[in-house]
């Protein structure tokens, strides 16, 4: 799985965020790179409901 499918599933624009934020994008598309994506959600559970409110897919 990419990590813009991860965003894609979890309903998170991933053009806008990589747009708005591009260094927490590619920090985080890099750490997404080297574990499970259940590991990834459970390490950035609040920080994901956070983008998520930022940037939603419409």
């Amino acid at each position: 799985m990419t990590f813009e499918a991860y965003l894609s599933q979890k309903k998170i624009d991933a053009e806008l965020f990589q747009k708005s934020e591009s260094a927490r994008f590619s920090e985080w598309k890099r750490e997404f790179s080297y574990m499970h994506p259940e590991s990834f959600t459970a390490q950035k559970k609040f920080l994901l409901n956070d983008i998520r409110r930022k940037y939603l897919v419409h």
